[in-house]
């Protein structure tokens, strides 16, 4: 069959239009875009369909609401912390772990949390709460533990640092310097809170 450029035209754009998990996945990473430059108050189901390039029906037949959009994009993109680090000393393995939460929370999805932690209000911020602590804080602190517990048994750490204030200092100190003083941690930020603040906490004879 021989076919002119005018015949050939249609084929051409309708091949390249997208459906199902390929138009979902583009409208996914809009509203995380969105999240991260127009934040939480600024992002409304138009600007992310502008910016998935779709019309805003394909977003509306998906997710009736934005809460609903954002809470499937947080999952889909959210970084994975469960990797534990093991450099061969505490402080090494505390130093990953901080550069990884710092790469997360810098990151497009990190971003979007931190736009829903900053900007909604309380009733809002419960619809994300399970999942935020699900896919950010528990993995963080679990590889915390992990790190805690294997300088326990190798002399760095004291017995019984693995406990629940102690775990929660890192993942609390960097939320906090981020919202409240714009901290953007960087890699001195980060070996200054495991020296001055994590290491004597957790040495042998403190506390």
């Amino acid at each position: 069959m021989v076919t002119s450029r005018w015949t050939a035209a249609p084929a051409r754009a309708a091949s390249s239009r997208r459906r199902g998990a390929v138009l979902e996945r583009a409208i996914l990473d809009a509203a995380l875009e969105q999240l991260g430059t127009v934040g939480w108050n600024g992002l409304t189901m138009e600007g992310v369909a502008s910016e998935a390039q779709t019309g805003k029906a394909a977003v509306y037949r998906r997710w009736p609401s934005k809460e609903d959009l954002v809470a499937d994009a947080l999952r889909a993109g959210l970084p994975r912390l469960d990797a534990v680090p093991d450099r061969g000393g505490v402080r090494e393995d505390l130093l990953v772990l901080c550069r990884t939460a710092r790469d997360a929370m810098m990151s497009r999805p990190g971003l979007a949390v931190r736009s829903i932690i900053h900007e909604c209000d309380p009733s809002q911020v419960e619809r994300f709460h399970a999942l935020i602590v699900k896919g950010v804080v528990e993995p963080t602190v679990k590889v915390l533990h992990e790190i805690i517990s294997r300088g326990v048994e190798r002399g760095e750490v004291r017995s019984g640092a693995a406990n629940g204030y102690v775990l929660d200092v890192i993942p609390a100190m960097m939320m906090y310097r981020s919202k409240m003083c714009t901290s953007e941690w960087n890699d001195r930020d980060l070996e200054e809170m495991v020296d001055q603040l994590m290491l004597p906490l957790l040495r042998p004879g403190a506390g």
